[in-house]
């Protein structure tokens, strides 16, 4: 195995790089990319700060979020990294460095969720990818779904349409004039992770015991259940005996959320192997140049080498 790589996952809300070599590995962070410039570059300049900081890599692993077809250019990367002696670059969208990162190179499904989520369900012959459509067409049960629906929650209630809730007090400690929240809101550039953080709120007060809050948790954990479902439906994994099953992300570090989407998946599939907890994708970044050229994976992997 090649004893220096350079692992990188870049998100939106922030990227995590990893170096590691034969006198040991090192970790640091940068701002996230930003989806409304060329992506390669970026990620480029992510190699050349190592490069920068003295650090050599015979090969590249990078997972990155909302990867599309047009910008898995790994030659480009391969060129960008020559200063660092790499040898290869492998590149892929980050539900699948994810997947690895919480599964390996197996069958099952990864469902991975914070402030969005994706699902990534792996058969013999192939994938499939269920949400991850972002907050304006999908992220169904994700962070910012939960915060949005703790919002109009509390709106229902402040008009006289809902039922009184705990989450009240949480948003008008931000907003003591409820009806004009939204309009700061709309104006906040950083009003997604914003929203998102409010998923924390409703999952204490779906602990504590509040009606609405766990009613929201509750649907929350079926629409992630349902992408699991789905996902291993379209691979032929749904009937499969102990189908394994993961849930990752901080979401499902909530008792109510995790408790749920447990639930729900044994309904649909009884026999499931479900497990919850935290993703590694930089083990997944990392681990992409050894998928085997037999999985499914690896036609989902641009790969660029010397």
């Amino acid at each position: 195995m090649t004893s220096s790589t350079l692992a990188i996952d870049a998100g939106q809300s922030g990227i995590k790089v990893r170096h590691t070599d034969a006198s040991g590995s090192g970790e640091w962070s940068a701002p996230g990319i930003r989806t409304d410039l060329p992506l390669l570059p970026q990620l480029a300049r992510i190699i050349e700060q190592a490069h920068e900081g003295g650090r050599t890599a015979a090969r590249v692993g990078l997972g990155v979020s909302g990867l599309t077809d047009d910008e898995a250019d790994a030659g480009y990367l391969l060129a960008a990294a020559a200063p660092i002696g790499a040898r290869s670059v492998h590149l892929a969208h980050d539900s699948i460095t994810a997947y690895l990162g919480a599964l390996g190179d197996e069958r099952g499904v990864v469902v991975a969720a914070g402030t969005g989520v994706v699902t990534l369900a792996v058969g013999a012959d192939d994938i499939a990818r269920v949400d991850g459509w972002g907050h304006i067409m999908g992220d169904a049960g994700s962070g910012y779904w939960l915060g949005r629906a703790a919002l109009d929650a509390v709106m229902r209630a402040h008009d006289g349409r809902g039922v009184a809730t705990a989450l009240t007090d949480v948003v008008r400690a931000d907003f003591p004039d409820l009806e004009a929240a939204y309009i700061e809101l709309q104006a906040d550039s950083d009003r997604v992770r914003r929203v998102a953080s409010y998923a924390r709120a409703v999952a204490n007060a779906a602990a504590a015991g509040d009606g609405v809050a766990d009613q929201i948790v509750i649907a929350g954990a079926r629409e992630l259940a349902a992408s699991a479902f789905a996902g291993l439906r379209r691979v032929g994994e749904s009937d499969a005996a102990g189908a394994q099953v993961r849930g990752v992300g901080g979401l499902f570090l909530g008792d109510v959320l995790g408790r749920e989407f447990v639930a729900a998946v044994r309904a649909a599939m009884p026999d499931a192997e479900i497990r919850l907890g935290d993703a590694h994708p930089l083990d997944g970044a990392a681990a992409l140049a050894d998928v085997a050229p037999t999985s499914a994976l690896a036609a989902h992997i641009a790969v660029a080498r010397v």
